[in-house]
């Protein structure tokens, strides 16, 4: 059984179906990419798994529990974790403290009025800083950071309580090719770990990264398959690399 089952998932806006009967499924612990045009339904479907947006029709199974209907925190609260593709740090608290906010989500009022929590996170909180080489920067402000440190800082924050499947949307975007390659090797190490499902239009990067690649047009399923037959497939040729 997949860890993520997405089953014949719709999501219509009025008059606008923006997704059409969606099937997809994300093993435990696999990296899966998922690109398609713009306006193709990428970003509207990571919203409906999320809990950001509800599927208008169809079925969201988290680990075997119907999560279709189920609000954002509850589904988090499950072990599932999204980072939007605009940067959501808050600029004006340190990069320690973004951390830290991201550990202390769920703890309870009393410990965290004494600050307890501080303490008892300290080693948690640097330990995630160093796997995204921010240990160094712990006690500037996150406004400082550059855009590339931004976005390692909120993939670090999510993945701050251990989920077992993390959404990412366009993790890569605006960074400089070696911020790109490094963010790659700084996810690397989590395979085996949690499920990532990856919404990116840097094709060698969802290439080189993922060990399943499912293709969107028009809110449709357009294929699906290992990186080599993406990049063989006449389907995708036709309709999405003539439209990157």
């Amino acid at each position: 059984m997949a860890l993520l089952d997405v089953s014949r998932a719709s999501k219509r806006y009025g008059d606008l179906l923006a997704l059409d009967g969606i099937d997809l499924a994300v093993e435990a612990g696999r990296f899966h990419g998922l690109i398609g045009p713009n306006g193709s339904g990428k970003s509207t479907l990571l919203k409906c798994i999320a809990g950001a947006e509800i599927a208008t029709d169809g079925e969201i199974r988290l680990d075997g529990t119907d999560i279709t209907g189920m609000p954002g925190a509850e589904r988090a609260r499950r072990g599932l974790s999204i980072k939007f593709q605009i940067t959501s740090v808050l600029n004006a608290l340190t990069v320690y403290d973004n951390m830290l906010l991201s550990l202390q989500a769920e703890e309870a009022l009393w410990p965290l009025v004494r600050s307890r929590t501080r303490r008892e996170l300290d080693d948690r909180v640097m330990e995630m800083l160093a796997r995204f080489r921010l240990e160094a920067r712990t006690d500037e402000l996150a406004g400082v950071l550059s855009h590339g440190e931004q976005q390692w800082l909120e993939i670090a924050m999510a993945l701050a309580r251990d989920p077992v499947l993390v959404l990412l949307d366009e993790p890569t975007a605006g960074m400089s090719p070696e911020e790109r390659r490094a963010t790659g090797e700084l996810l690397e190490p989590l395979r085996g770990q949690a499920a990532l499902l990856i919404v990116e239009h840097d094709l060698d990067f969802i290439k080189d990264l993922c060990d399943v690649i499912t293709v969107l047009d028009q809110g449709r399923l357009l294929d699906q398959g290992t990186p080599q037959e993406i990049e063989n497939s006449e389907r995708v040729k036709d309709v999405y690399v003539s439209r990157i």
